[in-house]
């Protein structure tokens, strides 16, 4: 098991926090441009999407994508032939269908972009010039928010909206972040946490803070979102670039092969069917326009995919090795467990009983506001009949607030010290006060820690002395259905490591119910760092989830780095991801639809270099035929001429892209499966589907071209 050799730290040091009201709770809303999925083939966003794919026609816009700008060049080689030739009705209805093509290839992509256009826009009515309160000494002067710099202080209180992206650093404050997140509950920011980064263009609702601006005018979080969702700042993958080169190369390729295909018609006798417009109309039906065509468009789907999820992905990089991730680092806290631990019994040493320590644990916990601390006085109340006290109950009282340093927590009240906290602190004080710690508490804690629980102990100093009365046994619990969700990940080839700050028995009692693969103890974040370079070395791709700045390094050495939107600015810069919703059970979400990209991807480029094989039993026997009949048994779907041939290929060569882009914005449904069986999968589907499709749509299309007086 992956544990730390370092000395073992105590439970205590990782009690949560108090949750504040109304802190960010995940939801699973979507934004209100989401709504239409993904997926969903809607001729209204074909129609409002027509313009931008003109405008794409344009020959430097065209020539990034290597395939399409040859079908291009052959539209425009055509067009101008017919010119020539006006009576040819042939050579005009190929250049009308190859200006389809290239249309509808455009208009893939334009479809694409327009839902993240949609949600730029609303993101842009978030984006207002607001005028900034600026701290300057003592004195506070109001500036435009386009000139606030880096390190200036503002000043924020109700009503306000925040002029720019910052870290609280003085207050605390209900703010509303629906303009970025769409989720209308207030959250709270506050100085000195993980929670103390604001977003500029969101409201305060409440209260008064200070916020150190992080980033300059033009480049806030909302710029970076509207620049992301528009597809502005999209480059092409590693994946998507090397696609892009071999689709290149396949094109040159048959772009040779059908130049030496003139000689051989003139040699052939076979001149009059091999006009440079049939020869063009074959270059187009042989290279891979199908996957040429959408190759955009599976790219900027897949981010909006995730966009759909809240979840912004800072390149499409990130997205691509989400696909490829072999090892995933989650925290145990909020992800695999429910996040707050709960006291489950109160456990007595010798010579002690359970109501004992069930009055000394309740009392030493009424100033405790951890989720914990009060759980603790509720079991007490509810097991035990014990009731519930207040702290203004207790005149002359002492409260001892629990610290990092003392990791205790407890009151001195009428002549008795109580104490509870962590076993390391609480055994400690007890010896300092002179008392004697019970044979068994170790014994007992030990037994807790290997149970998945974290023990406390808790001591009592009064006229007999000081001494530990027994251990409150607070309870990890784990999330429904995580066990399935890792062994879906595990089907996936992907190994999960549990990172917990926990001591290795307790650590590992949770790995094991949970069926993670592995954990890391009593982790720091020199220990993230560690773990994450020592899987990449082994060659894997690695992705976790943060949000402190001590998870900042960790974040940006992994290949995927998850930042919550609650956290604080370091963790956000530090990842090439965001997640709005702050749901850190999201990244097995991002790990499959990173998967299902690629899969989407290779799923495409199979069918349509499948289906350019379908195309040569159209086109070839149709151009020689004549000049070679032994050819015409090659006419395995019986063409009817071959102009019909010809002309059919084309005609299905262009609408076939235009019936995919569904299936390219939506994705390729994934399943968790190895990657051989997959292969197998998306080979028997559409490769077989990618051969057999232009059979039987070349055939129909030729059927009802022959009627067509004149051509059949």
């Amino acid at each position: 098991m992956t544990t730390n050799t370092k000395k073992q730290e105590d439970p205590m040091s990782t009690v949560t926090p108090t949750r504040a009201p109304h802190q960010d709770v995940p939801t699973g809303h979507k934004h209100p441009e989401g709504r239409v999925g993904a997926g969903l083939f809607d001729p209204k966003q074909l129609v409002k999407s027509l313009p931008d794919a003109c405008r794409k026609l344009d020959p430097r816009v065209m020539v990034k994508a290597p395939v399409m700008f040859v079908v291009l060049v052959g539209s425009v080689v055509t067009t101008v032939l017919a010119i020539k030739d006006p009576g040819d009705w042939f050579g005009w209805v190929i250049t009308a269908w190859l200006w389809l093509t290239v249309v509808f290839a455009n208009l893939a992509e334009a479809v694409a972009e327009g839902r993240g256009k949609a949600q730029a826009d609303t993101l842009r009515k978030a984006k207002t010039d607001t005028v900034a309160r600026r701290l300057a000494g003592d004195i506070e002067e109001q500036v435009p928010g386009t000139e606030l710099k880096i390190g200036d202080l503002v000043v924020c209180e109700a009503s306000d909206i925040i002029p720019g992206d910052g870290d609280v650093v003085e207050g605390v404050a209900s703010v509303d972040e629906s303009a970025i997140t769409g989720e209308s509950a207030p959250v709270i920011r506050e100085s000195g946490g993980d929670r103390s980064a604001v977003t500029g263009g969101t409201k305060v609702l409440s209260d008064r803070i200070v916020i150190k601006i992080t980033t300059k005018p033009g480049e806030t979080f909302i710029d970076r979102m509207i620049n992301l969702v528009e597809g502005a700042a999209r480059q092409k993958t590693p994946n998507e670039i090397a696609l892009n080169i071999l689709l290149a190369s396949l094109t040159i390729v048959f772009l040779l092969a059908v130049v030496t295909l003139k000689p051989f018609a003139i040699y052939a006798g076979a001149d009059k069917q091999t006009s440079m417009i049939v020869l063009t109309a074959l270059l187009v039906c042989l290279i891979p326009t199908t996957i040429g065509a959408l190759l955009s468009a599976i790219g900027i789907a897949g981010m909006d995919r995730l966009v759909q999820r809240n979840v912004l992905a800072m390149s499409g990089r990130a997205v691509e090795a989400a696909g490829d991730v072999s090892t995933l680092l989650l925290d145990k806290t909020g992800t695999i467990t429910l996040g707050n631990r709960q006291a489950a019994e109160f456990v007595p040493v010798r010579g002690t009983t359970e109501a004992e320590v069930a009055d000394a644990a309740q009392l030493s916990s009424l100033a405790d506001e951890t989720p914990e601390g009060r759980s603790i006085v509720v079991l007490a109340k509810e097991k035990y009949g014990l009731r519930e006290r207040h702290q203004g109950e207790l005149a002359g009282a002492e409260w001892i607030a629990f610290t990092a340093q003392t990791r205790m927590s407890g009151v001195d009240v009428d002549g008795r010290k109580v104490r509870k906290g962590a076993a390391g602190s609480v055994i400690a004080w007890v010896r300092e006060q002179g008392g004697e710690v019970a044979e068994d508490a170790d014994t007992l804690t030990d037994r807790i820690s290997e149970a998945g629980g974290t023990p406390l102990l808790v001591a009592v100093q009064d006229d007999q002395g000081a001494r530990v009365l027994g251990v409150i046994h607070l309870k990890d619990v784990v999330k429904d259905g995580m066990r399935e969700r890792f062994e879906e990940l595990r089907r996936m080839g992907i190994k999960t490591i549990m990172i917990t700050g926990d001591n290795p028995l307790t650590a590992k009692a949770i790995a094991e119910e949970a069926g993670v693969d592995d954990f890391l103890a009593e982790a720091t974040p020199e220990d993230k760092m560690a773990l994450i370079k020592r899987e990449q070395a082994g060659g894997k791709l690695v992705a976790m989830t943060g949000d402190g700045t001590n998870d900042a390094p960790a974040l940006a050495q992994a290949d995927v780095g998850v930042a919550m939107n609650t956290g604080t600015s370091a963790a956000k810069e530090a990842g090439n991801m965001v997640d709005l919703d702050s749901n850190p059970t999201k990244l097995i979400e991002i790990v499959e639809i990173g998967k299902q990209l690629l899969i989407t991807r290779g799923a495409l480029t199979t069918f349509s270099i499948a289906n350019d094989v379908a195309k040569y039993f159209a086109i070839i026997p149709a151009m020689f035929a004549v000049a070679y009949p032994s050819l015409d048994k090659l006419n395995i779907m019986g063409l009817a001429s071959p102009e019909s041939a010809i002309l059919s290929a084309v005609i299905f060569n262009a609408l076939i892209i235009i019936a995919l882009v569904p299936l390219a914005l939506r994705g390729v449904q994934y399943r968790p499966m190895s990657a051989d069986k997959m292969l197998r999968r998306n080979l028997g589907i559409y490769g077989l589907g990618g051969l057999v499709a232009p059979f039987i749509g070349i055939k129909l299309i030729d059927v009802l071209i022959s009627l067509i007086p004149g051509i059949g």
